[in-house]
């Protein structure tokens, strides 16, 4: 009795796969569905193509054959689908090999580079020798960085960039990662650090054993089923499909306690938090409960995710997984203990302005409203401080101005009166909800007994089994209390993503500080799938000289964030007035071909702007579409927005406009630049982030405008690459 066998598809085949007809494509899903029943049926006439080697072949249809990879007894990797015409041609071009570092398999392309037919008809023009790319590493350096072996003759022949681009069009994806670092200037070390050893395997690697590489986060391949299909029908894009092996090492890891996965805008990020939940979630007993939460701090950004969520695991999966946004969240918990009922709740951007008018009418005058609306809403509420005691021995980390116990005592009591004042309104804040909630989860999760099987489904104790959060730079200090509180800690507890660089809002916090350690257990992803590397390096000038934190006490930075892309140089231009500036947008538009399908953006600092530049645009005749709260309003046309509302977009083309000094960052927070000086840097960091966010929006084209005088953010270089 014939018994079935198991069948991956490595990550390279689907490329060659999506470029066959239709009807070739649904017959090699079919080949592969059949293949794994009974690999030795007669009409797949499955045989070996050389018996020195572990590549067969087997009959797709007619016309399709496919080259498979023998691993071990009935186990198989499909590496490529050729016409039957040409399986025998070339078999010596392909290697299939273990790479040393990552453990993986690999396929080598071994065709030398330019060997095209112009090489051989046409005569070289003599030219000077020039030095070789690689000259200044060994042979053993470069393997020990986890370059392909084959191709080490001809990396030592390379002496131009067309050529190195050429080879690493094939090359095996850490050979690309590794050339192009050393390519742009980075030291053997530094690439070492970055690249190599965030794929690197812990164990001993055989290079031999297939069938151990073949599991590992390296080799990218899928075997299920349903995913394949799918891919295969061309409704799946390949990252829902496929990772990048850094990736994958960070998705199926097993954590003991919470962890964290940085990196710059477009690293994958949000992408590795839904590979992550689908990893939890397949791993799930089962039930028709909702174990596992995935929560960010925007709303629309929230529904993208289960869409997203949707598409990769399918509605089975998502059924078992709570998708909510951090507010939203809070207030169902309130909700629950029937707390704040008839409130209304007021955005957390009109308290300074509810605590002016508070100190109007009391008639207070000894504070600044904008000072007590920033340590109730950060300290008091944001660490959920209960008492006055508490609030005496709270640290108050970069909050700049000092407070005797007086002066709190006056703060705390002034608070008190507030929330009083609130009250009397009918009105509270969604940071007091979260306080709030911050406080209910805590207390339910120490007054209650935890269920004999809380460890295998229980939640009597706490309401899931694993936390994953998205834009995690963005949520306050009682958000990650209302978090801790809910989840048991434990292995694969909380898994945090973010990047402070793209902080956007006034939360600092240590996670440490509010029982999340992930010392030990925080990694960072540096290869933007998003933007070309011109956009990418203008981008990384805009935070040159800037500090950020790492979400618990040291130091974040963009060390090793690069991308594999090339395109235009942004453009980055000034004018004498807000109306020449506003014609710059203009003429780029329609040097652009004025494109009205949702493909680009303008992004301004204030509401003003918008409303000036979408009556310029519609006098011009092109359609402009406002992008509201919960994103555009409208696929089509051209998206306008402030800076705020660009979090989670991207475009082919970009517009920022109006990054002018005294906009960019604002000109209100100057006057904190001799009374508070901590916030005056918080405050404009807040406002380099928010630049920074807009132009790593851009996947093609940027172009920067500004009047009067450019941006402090703007470096010479930058304002002077286009005679500025």
């Amino acid at each position: 009795m014939n018994t079935g066998a198991t069948l991956r598809m490595l990550d390279r085949a689907d490329k060659e796969i999506m470029k066959l007809s239709r009807a070739d494509i649904g017959a090699v899903y079919e080949f592969m569905h059949k293949f794994r029943h009974n690999p030795d049926s007669p009409g797949l006439n499955l045989k070996a193509l050389n018996s020195e080697s572990r590549l067969m072949s087997a009959r797709v249809n007619r016309d399709y054959r496919a080259l498979l990879l023998h691993i071990a007894d009935r186990d198989y990797l499909l590496v490529a689908v050729e016409h039957r015409s040409a399986v025998y041609d070339n078999l010596d071009r392909y290697a299939y090999r273990v790479n040393r570092v990552t453990g993986g398999i690999e396929v080598v392309d071994l065709a030398p580079v330019g060997d095209s037919i112009v090489g051989r008809v046409l005569p070289p023009v003599p030219q000077p020798s020039p030095k070789p790319l690689f000259a200044a590493y060994t042979d053993a350096q470069l393997v020990e960085l986890g370059v392909a072996e084959p191709l080490l003759e001809q990396i030592r022949a390379l002496t131009t960039e067309a050529d190195l681009l050429e080879l690493l069009d094939r090359a095996p994806q850490l050979t690309t990662d590794v050339l192009f670092a050393l390519f742009d200037g980075k030291s053997y070390e530094e690439v070492f650090e970055q690249v190599t050893n965030p794929v690197r395997v812990d164990e001993p690697v055989d290079t031999e054993d297939f069938a151990a590489a073949v599991h590992r986060p390296a080799t990218q391949v899928s075997s299920d089923d349903e995913a394949l299909q799918a891919m295969l029908g061309e409704s799946f894009e390949r990252w829902q499909v496929f990772l990048h092996p850094t990736q994958r090492k960070l998705v199926e890891r097993n954590y003991s306690g919470p962890a964290r996965a940085g990196g710059g805008p477009g690293t994958g990020k949000t992408i590795v938090a839904l590979h992550r939940v689908a990893h939890l979630a397949r791993r799930l007993p089962a039930g028709v409960d909702k174990p596992i939460l995935l929560t960010t701090f925007n709303r629309n950004l929230a529904a993208d995710l289960r869409t997203r969520l949707v598409a990769l695991g399918g509605q089975e999966l998502v059924s078992r997984v709570d998708i909510v946004n951090v507010d939203r969240l809070a207030s169902r918990v309130v909700a629950e203990a029937k707390a704040g009922a008839g409130k209304r709740v007021v955005d957390d951007n009109k308290v300074p302005e509810l605590w002016h008018n508070f100190l109007v009418e009391t008639g207070e005058s000894g504070w600044d409203a904008e000072f007590l609306a920033a340590e109730w809403t950060q300290v008091i509420l944001g660490q959920v401080l209960n008492s006055r005691t508490d609030y005496f021995r709270a640290r108050r980390p970069g909050r700049g101005r000092s407070l005797s116990r007086i002066e709190r005592d006056d703060v705390w009591q002034l608070t008190e009166r507030f929330t009083t004042w609130l009250d009397g309104q009918g009105i509270w804040t969604w940071r007091q909800v979260a306080e709030r909630a911050a406080r209910l989860e805590m207390d339910r999760a120490a007054r209650s007994v935890p269920s004999a099987d809380e460890s295998s489904g229980g939640f009597l104790r706490h309401r899931y089994r694993h936390v994953v959060v998205d834009e995690a730079q963005d949520l306050s200090a009682a958000h990650w209390k209302m978090l801790r509180a809910m989840v048991a800690s434990g292995s694969d507890d909380m898994f945090i993503v973010g990047d402070t660089h793209q902080r956007i809002y006034d939360n600092h916090v240590t996670l440490g500080s509010l029982g999340i350690n992930i010392r030990g257990r925080s990694s960072r992803l540096t290869l933007s799938y998003r933007t070309t590397r011109e956009i990418l390096a203008a981008a990384l000038e805009i935070m040159s000289g800037e500090t950020y934190d790492d979400l618990d006490g040291g130091e974040e930075n963009l060390a090793g964030y690069r991308s594999l892309l090339r395109g235009n140089r942004p453009t980055f231009r000034g004018a004498p007035t807000a109306a020449k500036e506003r014609d710059l947008v203009a003429d780029q538009l329609r040097a652009w071909g004025n494109p009205s399908d949702g493909s680009v953006a303008i992004c301004v600092p204030t509401r003003e702007m918008a409303a000036d530049l979408t009556a310029r645009l519609a006098a011009d005749g092109i359609p402009v579409v406002e992008i509201g709260p919960d994103g555009p309003k409208s696929a089509d046309g051209v998206h306008v927005g402030t800076m705020h509302r660009f979090k989670g977009l991207e475009y082919q083309r970009m517009i920022i406009a109006g990054v002018s000094d005294g906009l960019v960052p604002r000109q209100m927070i100057s006057r904190f630049r001799a009374s508070d000086p901590k916030r005056y840097q918080r405050e404009r960091q807040r406002d380099r982030s928010l630049l920074f966010v807009a132009a790593t929006r851009a996947r093609d084209e940027l172009s920067v405008y500004w009047h009067g005088n450019p941006s402090p953010f703007l470096t010479a270089r930058l304002v002077q690459q286009d005679g500025g």
